[in-house]
């Protein structure tokens, strides 16, 4: 039986957080007067008294949450957050109809960084900011936060913690989930305060620097200028993103470990290892075509190539150059990283190295196998032998992914748009990215698709940002059998 009232108190907690992470942008929208105070505030009213309603109901329930309820827990919460989350754009003077805002929102929420906005320069200072927010709560979990705190509430967050952390593993620092979920934060805050100082003293106004910051290590790509960072010419400005970018796109176990100077555990971790070596190869790759094609000197090709690479890789799409203009051999290989993901464990989306690494591994022992067929030959992640559950669950996934991405491409392609469109709004919705080819490549934006397609891409969004199981698995009889 599912404890639907212990479900009702942790969403509850969830959105009265959410409201109060609305009030920046209300603050901002106060300093500049840009017109979308009442928006801002009426919106955090809302949410705050909802989820007060529901925590309060339930609040001397049985709280004992099991695996269903967390998994339950996180798909609802997301899809609530999306809802509520929407209130600024419909209350605002931006007069955005229902399949827009949700748009927006979700995309927000799973750090995708596709936008239906045509003039973003245009748009109230308070509700911009409010979207950056949006990605920096979605980029490492707004319930990995609400986790950190939930003893205070007389709740448990292991299950929590399990079904929303992104990657096929969720590593723990600590033996206690909270004090895990406490010290992802805290790396997560300290480096986005960091690199909101140096965009800063790289030239970008206070706003934009903290809007950047919080874009920037949510790996979600929002930027306050119509040209994302194409209009900050600064070459350190460019360089300190894709710094972060990459920061963001590791384990942030990893990151944490190598704050610690436990520097054997950063460079034993085959992911890191994969991660990095693929980023560097496909620099000196890239390099030369880009500089060639796009008639740039060394030094500018060389940084837009390397910030491509890993805008893409790591799923933030930031843009600072038009990659579908240079070349279609390039084009084709720049829709690749789209299928690519960083690290498991990081603000990343897609389909994350962990997963192509042990997929590959498996692939070549298995010519091994067909050799010494009689021989044991075991997979070995980080010296440690990976099961044949995970390897199944690993390939399951990649099936999966697979699927949804040619099922989702045909249906967006009967509502009448174009294959590359279809194969790049759909690739890039369920990778979370933001920019792709076609109709949606990086000088574009999701304007013109009906609000059908809206909603669908933004299904596969949030599908994307949860590892898709996490959602798939409601649409199952097994999940809802009592036991």
């Amino acid at each position: 039986m599912i404890h639907f009232k212990a479900i009702g108190k942790v969403m509850g907690a969830l959105l009265m957080l959410f409201a109060l992470m609305m009030l920046p942008g209300a603050a901002f929208a106060y300093y500049f007067q840009t017109g979308d105070l009442d928006a801002m505030l009426q919106s955090a009213f809302v949410t705050f008294t909802v989820g007060s309603l529901m925590f309060f109901s339930f609040s001397r329930q049985d709280q004992n949450i099991r695996k269903r309820e967390g998994y339950l827990i996180v798909s609802v919460s997301w899809f609530l957050m999306s809802l509520f989350g929407m209130l600024p754009y419909l209350l605002s003077d931006l007069a955005m109809d229902i399949p827009d805002a949700i748009f927006e929102t979700i995309s927000g929420l799973t750090t995708t960084g596709a936008t239906i906005l045509t003039d973003i320069e245009a748009t109230p200072k308070g509700l911009l900011f409010w979207r950056s927010m949006t990605q920096w709560i979605g980029g490492l979990g707004i319930i990995v936060l609400t986790v950190a705190i939930f003893p205070l509430l007389g709740i448990g967050g292991i299950e929590l913690f399990v079904a929303e952390s992104p990657g096929p593993t969720s590593d723990k620092l600590h033996p206690r989930i909270q004090e895990t979920a406490k010290r992802l934060w805290y790396v997560y805050m300290g480096l986005t305060i960091l690199v909101g100082v140096l965009y800063f003293i790289g030239g970008m106004t206070f706003y934009d620097a903290v809007n950047h910051a919080l874009t920037t290590m949510a790996t979600g790509g929002f930027s306050t200028k119509n040209d994302s960072l194409a209009f900050f010419t600064s070459p350190f400005i460019q360089y300190t993103a894709i710094v972060f970018m990459f920061l963001a796109g590791t384990n942030f176990t990893v990151i944490y470990f190598g704050l610690r100077g436990k520097l054997d555990r950063v460079w034993n971790s085959d992911e890191f290892r994969a991660y990095i070596t693929v980023v560097i190869l496909m620099v000196l790759f890239l390099t030369i075509p880009v500089v060639y094609y796009s008639g740039e000197g060394i030094e500018k090709g060389f940084r837009d190539t390397l910030f491509q690479i890993v805008s893409l890789i790591t799923t933030t799409g930031y843009v600072t150059a038009d990659y579908t203009s240079y070349h279609n051999g390039l084009t084709m290989v720049f829709f690749m990283f789209l299928f690519f993901g960083a690290s498991a464990g990081s603000t990343s989306g897609g389909i994350k190295f962990i997963r192509h690494l042990t997929f590959f591994k498996n692939s070549w022992l298995e010519f091994k196998r067909i050799v010494h067929p009689r021989a044991v030959v075991p997979l070995k992640i980080n010296g440690e032998r990976v099961t044949g559950k995970i390897i199944t669950h690993i390939m399951n996934f990649l099936l999966i992914y697979l699927m949804i991405f040619t099922i989702g491409s045909i249906i967006v392609s009967l509502m009448g748009y174009d294959l590359l469109t279809a194969f790049g709004a759909v690739a890039t919705s369920i990778g979370n990215v933001g920019p792709a080819i076609g109709r949606v490549g990086p000088m574009d934006n999701f304007a013109f698709f009906d609000p059908f397609t809206k909603i669908f891409l933004s299904f596969l969004m949030l599908l994307g940002r949860l590892e898709l199981f996490t959602i798939l698995v409601l649409f199952t009889p097994y999940f809802w059998r009592a036991n």
